[in-house]
This record gives C-alpha cells, structure tokens and sequence, in this order.
C-alpha cells in the first residue's frame, strides 16, 4: 500500500521513487526539528512567565482601587 502511494506521488511529481523517498524523508527530519524548536520556545516562554503572589490583588480590585482615586 505505501509503496503503491510513493510510486504514485513520484509519478505526480515526475521524480524518481527514490528522489521522492529522499524528499519526504527530508521534509520530515525538518518538521520533527522545527516541532522541537516550537516546544523549546514555548517552555522557555512557561519559565519566563510572570506569576503574581497569591495575595496580590486582582486586575478588577486593582482598576477598582485605580478608579476611586
């Protein structure tokens, strides 16, 4: 089945199966990097997020406060 679907493509593509082969498999080993370097950025933005105290105020006590001044 997977080889009639490469043969297929190839064929689509006017490229040889192996050059097709060599192209998915390369387009493949990009998408797994760039996944990696998406999760790197995303817990280095968790790590850097601002987390307020528990006992510090709300945004909606804080525009209150803000508002009766």
């Amino acid at each position: 089945m997977i080889f009639a679907r490469l043969q297929e493509l190839a064929q689509s593509k006017n490229r040889s199966l192996s050059a097709q082969v060599i192209i998915l498999l390369t387009q493949a080993i990009e998408d797994e990097e760039r996944r990696k370097k998406q999760a790197k950025t995303l817990n280095s933005i968790r790590r850097r997020r601002f987390t307020p105290p528990k006992n510090a105020p709300t945004s909606l006590e804080l525009l209150k406060e803000d508002r009766s001044r």
